[in-house]
């Protein structure tokens, strides 16, 4: 009888024993964390844009390669003018037929070394010039560089030497093939040019003797009668 109680207890124990096993919580496992992960956004730079090649009509052959620019004219406005916007010429066939505008301009000119070799500052009285645009009577960087600027605007101009005096020097400031750099001010726009100067009247010197005015007219006389006892006669018409 005992042997029999104690073989229930033994199984109860294994039966306890198992059960407890069975509904333990597991431990919690560590789970590598997953790297992040990032899409790059590709936005399209200068150069890829620069690679891309404009459209032609249909009618003109096609050619292939990247376009490039020969040499252009580089600026940085310092000021922007709160007058109109600068018009620019129209240009005929002769000066006649053309509709110039006239631009009067501030400015200061110097090489890429630094060097200043002009500047309406330095001109009698600091006045600036005016010249027409368009007509080629300035360096093509100049006839070009005013464009989107407005009145009272200030501009700094980096002109490459083939829109400036060329390969040529320019008296003996300016070497040949010279890169220019300008600062410019839009001062204002005319549809005529500008009405020639006065010259100025010479100062009268103190010390010079006054000048002597100039004698009246005297009276004309008659002269006397050839016979001062005869009256004199009026001779007749007819006697003419």
């Amino acid at each position: 009888m005992t042997s029999k109680f104690s073989a229930i207890a033994l199984l109860a124990a294994i039966t306890t024993a198992a059960t407890a096993q069975t509904t333990a919580p597991k431990p919690a496992t560590a789970t590598a964390a997953k790297p992040a992960t990032t899409t790059p956004h590709r936005t399209a730079t200068a150069s890829t844009a620069s690679t891309t090649s404009p459209t032609t009509p249909p009618n003109i052959p096609k050619v292939v390669g990247i376009p490039k620019t020969l040499y252009a004219i580089k600026y940085v406005d310092s000021v922007i003018g709160t007058g109109p916007l600068a018009e620019t010429s129209l240009i005929g066939t002769s000066m006649a037929d053309s509709k110039i505008k006239w631009y009067t301009v501030k400015y200061t000119g110097w090489l890429t070394n630094g060097t200043k070799f002009d500047s309406s500052y330095d001109h009698p009285g600091a006045e600036p010039i005016t010249f027409p645009q368009g007509a080629h009577r300035v360096i093509p960087g100049w006839d070009t560089g005013f464009q989107g600027m407005h009145i009272g605007g200030k501009r700094r101009l980096f002109i490459p030497y083939q829109l400036a005096y060329g390969e040529a020097a320019k008296g003996d400031r300016i070497p040949a093939k010279s890169d220019l750099i300008f600062d410019i001010e839009l001062v204002s726009i005319s549809d005529t040019p500008p009405a020639p100067k006065t010259p100025p009247t010479p100062p009268t010197d103190p010390g010079a003797a006054p000048t002597k005015p100039a004698d009246a007219p005297k009276p004309a006389t008659v002269p006397p009668p050839a016979d001062p006892t005869k009256p004199e006669t009026t001779p007749h018409p007819q006697n003419l």
